[in-house]
């Protein structure tokens, strides 16, 4: 006998009110037959769940509170409540909108399963990911906390030292003044024994003379005694003193050194954007065609980096020790020599619009303020490469070890180092040992890397956590991806420089490759956005800085 049929009622498909019905649609609640199974699932923006009729799913209506005998088989949308034939019949929701129940289930269900799905992909991850970090974060404490012992330790020895040195200084002084008291001393016994022997002789003569009785002697003798009337002088010396100076105990904890407050921010975490936000069209959309605005000539014979100051002017670096900053018009405003005298591997704007640059010839980072050059972070056994400044006025640096073999990136808050990100979870290197690894922070906070060595942009998160790698795209490519240089914009897109391919790769904030920038560009060799989202990119082999409009400038 045929499952669907009996002998008083026969079941027909919902759409087409003719055939027999096979499945049943738990997403719409309708009954479908075979052919209008295909006709339904069409509709591609709706999640259908098409099961055969005897698995469906039962719906449960509520009972109605006002009508014990009455299922609640309708919807009051001004009363935002179930309610049943009763309930409206007795014109208690006169003049409101009712609607099907099975309806507000459907997009209710539409809703609820949204709702787990951004739970499952996008929350519980962020959830789970955040909960790793603690955990990280909690395994540096021990290393971290045992630094500070350790620099407290050294501090110690090296008061210490200061100490002893100068308690041996204080007992070496009053041992030279002893000496000298000695010594004088000694000088005034000589004298006065010496003195004392000639009286004695004097003495001894004077008698022989007496009892002789002889003539001779006696009218010959002379007086001497007025010569020794004049006792010989007594040297005065005061000894010193010592005296000893309170021992201030506020004054020798300043001097042994301060310990910075530890902070802890109580402040709610970051919103998430919901599933909807996130996947909105960009407010400033991708030009179909970019366009080439301004040409700026630097006068190097090499370019290799240009930073925006601001919208019209940049600053540069190329083949030698001398740094420009230059307007549109490509007039030199500012120039600047490095401290050393030696080329500058990199350099970068701070948020405040100062100029930072590495050095790599003698390890530091540089600041130039008001024209004056200051050394702010000395390396030992690393070489600063590049940099950029972060969203917070930290300073991101990538460096290389001496012997070549490590690679890793430091964050600084001026010159205390905040973090270092070299590893992944698995304990392998993130960077290739290349030297050239431009950087940049994104508006998500990620931390992107252009690795030349790896031929790759390596994103991790503010944590240091990959993210992902992208390695190019395989359309249209003649030569290997080389990268020198990268960006971002307000958008959070990350441009590269693709140098060997002469084009801007434009990726989105996850690594999905948008498009490409041509507009007849020779050797890429770095880039900047200024904050209308103009990009800035720097030629090497023509030394000339280009200024492209890629975003629409209106919504």
């Amino acid at each position: 006998m045929d499952p669907f049929r009996r002998t008083d009622i026969i079941i027909l498909c919902d759409l087409c009110k003719t055939a027999h019905l096979q499945s049943h649609c738990e997403r719409c609640h309708i009954n479908l037959c075979q052919t209008c199974v295909g006709k339904h699932l069409s509709d591609s923006s709706i999640r259908h769940t098409v099961v055969p009729y005897k698995y469906r799913k039962y719906l449960n209506y509520s009972k109605c509170p006002d009508h014990a005998d009455e299922l609640c088989k309708h919807y009051c949308e001004k009363c935002d409540i179930p309610v049943c034939s009763d309930c409206i019949s007795s014109g208690k929701h006169g003049g409101h909108d009712i609607s099907n129940i099975l309806e507000k289930h459907s997009s209710q269900t539409e809703s609820v399963q949204k709702d787990l799905e951004e739970l499952e992909t996008r929350i519980y991850p962020r959830y789970e990911e955040m909960a790793s970090d603690v955990q990280t974060e909690k395994a540096k404490l021990e290393k971290e906390y045992g630094k500070l012992t350790t620099i407290a330790d050294q501090q110690g020895k090296i008061l210490h030292r200061e100490v002893t040195a100068i308690v041996n200084q204080r007992k070496s002084d009053i041992q030279e003044m002893e000496n000298k008291h000695l010594s004088t001393l000694n000088k005034n016994t000589d004298e006065i024994t010496q003195k004392i022997t000639e009286l004695k002789q004097i003495i001894s003569n004077l008698k022989s003379i007496l009892k002789s009785n002889d003539v001779s002697l006696t009218t010959t003798y002379k007086c001497r005694n007025s010569e020794f009337r004049t006792l010989p002088s007594k040297v005065p010396i005061t000894l010193p003193s010592f005296t000893p100076e309170k021992i201030n105990k506020d004054q020798l904890n300043e001097m042994f050194g301060s310990l910075s407050p530890l902070s802890i921010n109580t402040e709610h975490g970051d919103t998430m954007k919901s599933a909807e936000a996130v996947s909105s069209p960009p407010v400033k959309p991708l030009l179909d065609e970019p366009r080439l605005a301004v040409t700026i000539k630097t006068g190097y014979i090499y370019l290799t980096s240009v930073s925006c100051l601001n919208e019209d002017q940049v600053w540069t670096r190329g083949d030698n020790e001398i740094m420009k900053l230059l307007n549109l018009q490509s007039k030199l405003l500012i120039s600047i020599k490095t401290k050393s005298g030696n080329r500058p591997w990199d350099i970068a704007v701070t948020r405040d619009g100062d100029l930072v640059y590495t050095d790599n010839h003698n390890d530091t980072v540089n600041l130039v303020k008001n024209k004056q050059i200051h050394t702010v972070i000395t390396l030992q056994g690393w070489e600063p490469r590049n940099l950029c400044s972060t969203a917070s006025d930290d300073l991101l640096v990538t460096m290389i070890s001496d012997d070549r073999e490590q690679s890793k990136i430091v964050r600084y808050s001026d010159s205390t180092e905040k973090q270092t990100i070299q590893f992944d979870d698995q304990g392998r290197a993130l960077y290739s040992c290349d030297p050239i690894k431009y950087i940049i922070e994104n508006r998500n906070l990620d931390i992107c890397v252009a690795d030349n060595g790896a031929r790759a942009e390596v994103v991790v998160n503010q944590s240091g956590k990959l993210r992902f790698r992208y390695t190019g795209h395989p359309s249209n490519t003649k030569q290997a991806f080389t990268l020198h240089g990268i960006a971002t914009d307000s958008q959070s897109h990350i441009l590269a420089a693709d140098c060997q391919n002469n084009r801007i790769h434009i990726l989105d904030q996850d690594g999905q490759f948008l498009r490409y920038i041509h507009c007849d560009l020779v050797t890429p060799h770095g880039l900047c956005v200024d904050i209308r989202d103009n990009l800035f990119l720097a030629e090497s082999d023509t030394a000339k800085v280009k200024k492209i409009q890629y975003l629409q400038t209106q919504c």
